[in-house]
């Protein structure tokens, strides 16, 4: 098992997610222009990884995907335009495996967060809010 969190990670560029390096951490998204995040493959340790937009995407995606062409995301995100109070629940596919924030429709404005837990093998449980502007838009897709 990982040691315990003891300080958040700063993330500013595309990475693979480390079991020892990055489970159980806050881990802080901070690239204006994007990056891509691949969790690790799933196995059902109980792992979780807590990614929190620290700056606001303004070009490209952060983006979020498996490690592979077996595992699947599966939950449910709220998603709601900034400074707004009405938003709606998202919720994946028995097929998602891709979360894209692009800055605007799909979430990735400063302050949105994903939880991913490694719940069982070939499954991530998905939790998180997503601030958005404009109208809302889903970010779950299979890419992988």
């Amino acid at each position: 098992m990982p040691y315990p969190a003891t300080q958040p990670i700063a993330i500013t560029a595309s990475a693979t997610l480390n079991r020892n390096v990055h489970a159980g951490n806050l881990l802080n998204l901070s690239a204006a222009a994007g990056l891509t995040i691949t969790l690790p493959a799933s196995a059902g340790t109980g792992d979780m990884y807590r990614l929190f937009v620290l700056t606001t995407v303004t070009s490209n995606n952060d983006i979020i995907k498996v490690a592979n062409s077996t595992d699947v995301i599966q939950g449910t995100v709220d998603i709601a335009a900034a400074g707004g109070v009405a938003g709606v629940t998202a919720g994946t596919t028995t097929t998602s495996d891709t979360i894209t924030m692009n800055g605007t429709t799909t979430g990735g404005i400063i302050g949105s967060y994903i939880e991913l837990t490694d719940a069982s093998l070939g499954f991530w449980q998905l939790s998180g809010g997503l601030i958005a502007s404009g109208t809302v838009a889903t970010p779950f897709s299979a890419t992988v």
